[in-house]
């Protein structure tokens, strides 16, 4: 894997490579989970929205193109410096939604459920793109107001994997498996939805509530079980 030298490899991954290089060393056969052709890491993704070009324009104005702030770790993907208020449910409000870009064929926002909560939303579990049928609301941003007629979901929690990957593990794409996370809070994740793309990195993604509940943490030991 090869990252930006000015991009921290994350613990995780750190962590993979090291323990490769001291089994060898040692004469000691990788345990399963090290078996893997890369690294597993389990990040939290909080409150977001995926935008269209044509939605981006009606809340920052004509031509406006989003600016990225941060690279996330799947290639390509970032969190853009601008963000926008939504309004939920008997005017309910959160100011601070950050957009992730680039921008995207539909408009999608992914709440967590005690977001949903202090919003007054009934919000489904969904993966992302399937938005039909899903609640809508109000976002404004420095320009003006967009309506979203759907698209407000929680994100169903999955794993990103490339083909080497979901070979490893003998899954194929949109499979489920679960994700055992250990410590002091550990728990296993049921219904963890496998996505399948030569493009992905090795990388499973829940929610702020989900991370809360397990105490997620950077060095926390977690594997994928089919």
């Amino acid at each position: 894997m090869v990252l930006p030298q000015s991009q921290t490899p994350p613990r995780a991954v750190v962590e993979h490579l090291v323990r490769e290089q001291v089994y060898a060393r040692l004469g000691i056969p990788l345990p399963i989970a090290a078996k893997a052709p890369n690294a597993l890491l389990v990040n939290i993704s909080a409150r977001h929205c995926h935008l269209t070009q044509e939605a981006v324009e009606a809340l920052f104005g004509p031509g406006h193109k989003l600016t990225p702030m941060k690279s996330l770790y799947q290639e390509g993907q970032y969190a853009a410096k601008e963000f926008i208020t939504l309004i939920g449910p008997r005017s309910r409000i959160i100011s601070n939604l950050r957009i992730l870009g680039p921008c995207r064929s539909l408009n999608q926002v992914e709440l967590a459920y005690t977001d949903a909560i202090a919003l007054g939303f009934d919000i489904p579990v969904r993966m992302s793109g399937d938005i039909a049928g899903t609640p809508g609301c109000m976002l404004m941003g420095p320009h003006g107001y967009f309506q979203l007629d759907e698209g407000v979901i929680r994100a169903q929690p999955h794993a990103h994997m490339n083909p080497e990957d979901a070979a490893f593990y003998g899954v194929k794409h949109l499979d489920v498996m679960k994700l055992k996370v250990h410590g002091p809070l550990g728990m296993t994740f049921d219904n963890l939805v496998v996505r399948v793309d030569p493009s992905f990195k090795n990388e499973v993604h829940i929610d702020t509530d989900e991370g809360n509940a397990c105490g997620l943490k950077p060095d926390t030991f977690c594997e994928l079980i089919k």
